[in-house]
C-alpha cells in the first residue's frame, strides 16, 4: 500500500509540476536498478551465510548429542558391582543434563524463558543454575564436575576421559558459535540506505515513464517496487537464524528430535511425540 501510495504521489507530483520544468533523465533508474539489485543480492548472500551456519552448528549439536549418550551409556564401567547402581544413576543423570542444555541454549537464543528443562534436573540443579547468567555454561559446568568424578572412582580410564572432555568442549564451541551469531548485529546502515535508494528508484522509474506511458507508469513503479522491497525483506527476515519464525532455524524439531534419541539410547519408556509441520508449511 505504501508502494502505491508513493507511487501515484510520484507520478501526479511529476504529471502537474516537475515536467514542465524538467524532464528526469532515464539514464539514472537504469544505473540505479542494476547497482541497487547487486547490493541487496551481496545482502542477501550475507544473510544466508547466517542462517545457514546456525543449521550446520545445530546439525553438529545433533550428531555430538548422540555421541555423547552413547558414550555415556556403553563406553563406562563400574568395575565393583557395589559401584553399579551409582554408575547408572551417573549415565541418567548427565544425559538428562544434557537435554536441559539444549533446551536452555535454545531458550537463550530465542529470547524464551521456558521451565521445559527443569524437567531433565534435579531440584537442586535447576534451583544452582538460576544464580548463573548463562544457564547452558552453568549445566557445562557440571557436566564436567560430573565427569571429574567418574575418573576418580575409575568409571572412565584416561583416555575416555579425555574423550568425554572434548566432547564438552565441543559443546561448549557450539554454544559460542550460536551465541556469536544471536549477539551480533548486522550493520543498521545496510538495511537503512538500501530501503532510500529503493524508493528513489521507484520515484525515478515512475518520472521517466511518465513520459511516455502516463498514469501506467504507476503500475510500472508499483511491479518494480514491490520486487525490490520483497527481494530486500526476505534477506531481513533470515538475518537473525533463531527467531521462532517460520524461516527461522527450527530449533524445537531439533531438540525434541536429540531429546527422543537420547531418551531412547538410555531405554526410558516415556518418549515425547515428534514436533510436526505447521499446516504441512513450515516447521518450528
Amino acid at each position: 500500500m505504501i508502494v502505491i501510495l508513493v507511487s501515484t504521489a510520484s507520478y501526479f507530483f511529476n504529471e502537474y509540476f516537475l515536467i514542465n520544468y524538467f524532464e528526469f533523465p532515464a539514464i539514472i533508474p537504469a544505473i540505479i536498478g542494476p547497482a541497487l539489485a547487486f547490493f541487496i543480492g551481496f545482502n542477501n548472500n550475507q544473510a544466508y551465510d547466517r542462517w545457514w551456519e546456525a543449521r550446520k552448528i545445530w546439525g553438529s549439536l545433533v550428531n555430538d548429542s548422540r555421541t555423547w549418550a552413547r558414550q555415556m551409556v556403553f563406553n563406562t564401567s563400574a568395575g565393583q558391582p557395589e559401584n553399579e547402581n551409582d554408575l547408572n544413576n551417573l549415565k541418567r543423570r548427565t544425559v538428562f543434563r544434557h537435554i536441559a542444555f539444549l533446551y536452555t541454549l535454545k531458550d537463550s537464543l530465542r529470547g524464551e524463558k521456558n521451565k521445559y528443562h527443569n524437567k531433565f534436573l534435579t531440584p537442586k540443579e535447576a534451583k544452582s543454575i538460576q544464580l548463573e547468567s548463562n544457564l547452558p555454561n552453568a549445566l557445562l559446568n557440571i557436566q564436567s564436575k560430573d565427569l571429574e568424578y567418574m575418573y576418580r572412582m575409575d568409571y572412565v580410564d584416561g583416555y575416555k576421559f579425555i574423550e568425554f572432555n572434548k566432547m564438552i568442549v565441543k559443546f561448549c564451541d557450539e554454544m559460542g558459535m550460536s551465541e556469536r551469531i544471536k549477539n551480533t548485529v548486522f550493520p543498521t546502515s545496510y538495511n537503512y540506505y538500501t530501503r532510500i535508494f529503493i524508493w528513489f528508484l521507484i520515484v525515478s522509474i515512475i518520472f521517466v515513464s511518465d513520459n511516455s506511458i502516463g498514469a501506467w507508469s504507476i503500475l510500472i513503479g508499483v511491479f518494480v517496487g514491490y520486487i525490490f522491497m520483497i527481494t530486500q525483506s526476505i534477506g531481513q527476515i533470515i538475518l537473525n537464524p533463531f527467531d521462532p519464525i517460520p524461516s527461522g532455524i527450527s530449533l524445537d524439531q531439533i531438540t525434541r528430535t536429540i531429546e527422543i534419541n537420547l531418551l531412547e539410547t538410555l531405554g526410558e519408556k516415556e518418549i515425547p511425540e515428534p514436533v510436526k509441520s505447521i499446516n504441512n508449511e513450515y516447521i518450528m
